[in-house]
């Protein structure tokens, strides 16, 4: 790793660049970022061109290209561990992806089709595997777990004032995470119930599936957070600052859930949104329990949805 030098450099090492040169950087971090997001896939897919593309070795050859650059820019040099975690995300991704489709799996997860609990359970435990295989990469290039967000970190850190959300002094965020809980929940709540239109007595039937909805929230929410967010959120934060770093994240996990639940530009605007404010927790916490804790709760009112079929991922 170091022949490469991966690892993030401190910001007490770092010299300020000029204002020109620094808005150099951020554009071109923020094209780069938009082509290897999603966003490309989502449009050629709903302008419906064909042939269609496949995105992975587009993907990789342009990270692999935006890796070359920070070799001969020398201002572009501190995102290289960015470019090289986000290469390894995609290429985790598509293996345990793979993996999904193999008769191997298969056959572990005979039945997932039409088993909530199976499909769900396989779904997840590669997710997860995605997950530990970015920790590990993180642990290589960071070296302490604390620089990538791997610890509970300080519970009532203070929350720094919000005032377009109606939030106009600080808080802590015991207070403020709770509240947020709450609202997501219910937000995500109120809008799978008013557009699913779920029969109230198939309410009922989730009973039995409440324990794997339980578990499947808690894999995913700390999945998404450490592979989807404090994997990239990490190498960004001392090369373009945190106002940027939380918008590119959460742009990225906005794009991601353009075919989740909720779906189309309303879900883009809703995940980014959770994003923008789960990356805030993160950074003002120094750790991953907020963000994990209001994730597991909207994907627990999801995944109950899920359950009893009133609801699937693109719509």
């Amino acid at each position: 790793m170091s022949d490469i030098s991966l690892r993030a450099v401190p910001p007490a090492d770092q010299s300020r660049p000029v204002a020109g040169a620094h808005a150099r950087l951020l554009v071109f971090t923020w094209v780069a970022t938009l082509l290897v997001s999603s966003l490309p896939a989502i449009l050629w897919q709903e302008l419906h061109i064909q042939p269609a593309m496949p995105m992975l070795p587009v993907r990789i050859v342009l990270l692999v290209a935006f890796m070359g650059v920070t070799f001969l820019w020398k201002a572009a040099r501190p995102l290289r561990a960015y470019f090289f975690l986000f290469l390894c995300l995609y290429l985790a991704d598509a293996f345990f992806t793979w993996i999904g489709t193999t008769a191997v799996w298969q056959g572990w997860f005979k039945g997932a089709e039409s088993s909530f609990n199976l499909s769900m359970m396989s779904g997840q435990l590669l997710r997860l595997a995605t997950a530990v295989v970015m920790v590990a990469v993180l642990w290589l290039v960071f070296k302490r777990r604390e620089d990538f967000f791997l610890t509970r970190g300080e519970i009532n850190a203070t929350a720094e004032p919000v005032r377009w959300i109606g939030m106009a002094r600080p808080t802590g965020w015991k207070r403020f995470g709770l509240i947020l809980s709450l609202c997501i929940a219910l937000g995500v709540l109120a809008f799978v119930f008013i557009f699913s239109h779920p029969a109230l007595d198939s309410l009922g039937q989730v009973i039995p599936f409440l324990p794997i909805v339980f578990l499947a929230a808690a894999m995913n929410a700390f999945s998404e957070e450490m592979a989807f967010r404090a994997s990239l959120l990490a190498p960004l934060l001392n090369v373009v600052g945190k106002s940027q770093a939380l918008l590119m994240t959460a742009a990225l996990f906005g794009l991601w859930h353009f075919y989740g639940v909720p779906y189309g530009v309303l879900g883009v605007v809703m995940a980014g949104f959770l994003g923008w404010l789960l990356g805030k927790s993160m950074l003002e916490t120094r750790g991953l329990f907020w963000a994990w804790f209001i994730h597991f709760w909207q994907d627990v009112v999801i995944f109950i949805f899920i359950a009893i079929g009133s609801v699937t991922s693109g719509g």
